[in-house]
């Protein structure tokens, strides 16, 4: 089985209030990058990874209006994909679901967010956040997905696809309030992590087999508050032994923090002329999956030769999205 995880820029701005993709020659969301060539190179993306099961970051809005599940099983109907239908959870205000795309034929899906070990993703966490005796309480703007999964062969699996809080400084407009912004996003992102771990640990001590999926924004080494707090969020989401999640970009990313390391994101800074490449999205798995033979990719275009050689696929995955698919092949 393959699993993706994929965070698809502002796919969102792909479609109407109905759900109706909309492939024409007007701006989507991606710089110079029209609705027609990013709906284009999604679909052809997706069909070349040939995943099972796609958990997509930033997928289409649920609103009043709006339907996370109708305009993606509208957009796999448009191209064509064996992954047609779709689940969601806990929705959120953000314009950026988390949904699961995948093929009926090959699995069952649902929504499953057991009352375990921690409060559910919908409700708050409670946390002393700066030990000042006083509770800080904490919530999802983007509430992580659980999910029960249950292959045609009849195989069970739990998946967790997330989406944690950025640590970016937006509206900061000095120096004192950018690190004032920094410092209080990576405080409430690492709570959001903490509150992520209660509800993994829960599940491997059932005895559950589980994939975490997603963006987590962090990386060790990313930035210099990290020092200030001690570990970063993914550190915190893998764990310890004998309960640690696995994914070797990110165990190499922690061995190898002044040399050269996985990507997965690539993002242009406009005051600096450059692209800045980070990883930010994980395959983690459980312990018990790593005796089933897995297989991790990053498919980026300049760093996978088979992206790199195949124009078409290396020019749809740079039109795409900032972010590029990471897959997860396992023997279930």
């Amino acid at each position: 089985m393959r699993l993706a995880t994929w965070n698809i820029e502002w796919f969102d701005a792909l479609f109407d209030d109905q759900g109706h993709l909309l492939a024409d020659t007007g701006w989507s969301a991606r710089h110079d990058v029209t609705r027609r060539a990013q709906a284009e190179a999604v679909a052809l993306v997706l069909d070349r990874i040939d995943a099972d099961a796609v958990m997509v970051i930033e997928a289409p809005d649920t609103n009043r209006r709006r339907s996370t599940v109708r305009a993606l099983t509208n957009f796999a109907e448009a191209a064509d994909l064996r992954i047609h239908e779709a689940v969601t959870g806990f929705t959120n205000d953000t314009q950026q679901e988390i949904a699961l795309l995948f093929d009926p034929d090959v699995m069952s899906v649902t929504h499953d967010p057991r009352d375990i070990g921690a409060p559910r993703f919908d409700a708050e966490f409670r946390i002393d956040l700066d030990i000042d005796a006083t509770e800080d309480v904490i919530r999802f703007s983007k509430p992580p997905l659980e999910l029960a999964l249950r292959t045609a062969a009849g195989a069970a699996l739990r998946l967790i696809g997330a989406h944690l809080k950025s640590k970016a400084p937006h509206g900061a407009t000095n120096h004192d309030e950018i690190m004032r912004i920094a410092i209080a996003n990576r405080r409430k992102q690492l709570a959001q992590a903490i509150w992520l771990r209660h509800r993994i640990e829960a599940h491997l001590l059932a005895g559950e087999s589980l994939v975490v999926l997603g963006d987590l924004n962090d990386g060790p080494g990313l930035d210099h508050y990290e020092n200030l707090f001690g570990r970063s969020s993914v550190e915190i989401v893998m764990g310890a032994e004998p309960l640690c999640l696995y994914d070797p970009h990110a165990a190499q990313a922690l061995q190898r923090r002044l040399g050269a390391t996985p990507t997965t994101a690539r993002f242009f800074l406009q005051g600096e002329n450059r692209y800045l490449q980070a990883l930010l999205d994980y395959a983690m798995i459980s312990p018990d999956l790593r005796e089933r033979s897995p297989d991790w990719r990053i498919w980026h275009p300049f760093d996978d030769p088979e992206c790199w050689h195949d124009r078409s696929l290396r020019e749809a995955l740079l039109a795409a999205s900032d972010h590029f698919p990471v897959t997860l092949d396992l023997d279930l």
